[in-house]
């Protein structure tokens, strides 16, 4: 059996039912069933504007974003599939903050409910610097179906590479 490495810290009984899955070829055709549609966002201008639009409606008072863009060198195996980042620089009397968001380049072609998630995410940091409850919550609060969207990234994620897998050994 594979190594199951976006899925570590899930139930036994959960990574049978993926590894079934695979081993029957399906797991890519029930993910294109389950999330049959792309999306437009493929600048970095179209990702600030749909980052802009969820942070407007479920983050009016957080601190603005002086920059978003997908970014090409965040790697999956580094566990960055999105970043936050705040620089702080001191301008004459004033202390200026810069905050940006970059989200990783693979999710130009990813399905639009799994772009969705990793930008809530990201935002959610803006409010929330830990992975803890508060951060989940608002999470849920900006896409109800944050969980298990999370979860089918990781499947996603693991389809991607098998896939990978196959054409090296082709």
């Amino acid at each position: 059996m594979p190594t199951l490495k976006y899925l570590a810290g899930y139930p036994a009984d959960l990574l049978a039912q993926v590894q079934q899955l695979i081993d029957a070829g399906r797991l890519g055709e029930t993910l294109a069933r389950r999330y049959p549609l792309g999306h437009e966002v493929r600048s970095d201008t179209a990702l600030f504007d749909y980052t802009m639009a969820l942070k407007n409606r479920y983050l009016r008072n957080a601190p603005p974003l002086s920059k978003v863009c997908f970014d090409a060198k965040l790697k999956v195996l580094q566990h960055a599939l999105g970043t936050h980042t705040r620089a702080s620089r001191v301008q004459g009397a004033k202390l200026t903050s810069k905050r940006e968001i970059r989200v990783a380049s693979l999710f130009k072609e990813a399905p639009a409910e799994f772009l969705k998630m990793i930008v809530v995410h990201e935002l959610a940091h803006l409010k929330e610097l830990d992975h803890n409850k508060a951060f989940y919550q608002l999470c849920q609060h900006m896409e109800p179906a944050y969980g298990q969207l999370e979860f089918d990234l990781r499947l996603y994620l693991t389809h991607q590479d098998l896939q990978a897998a196959e054409a090296c050994h082709d």
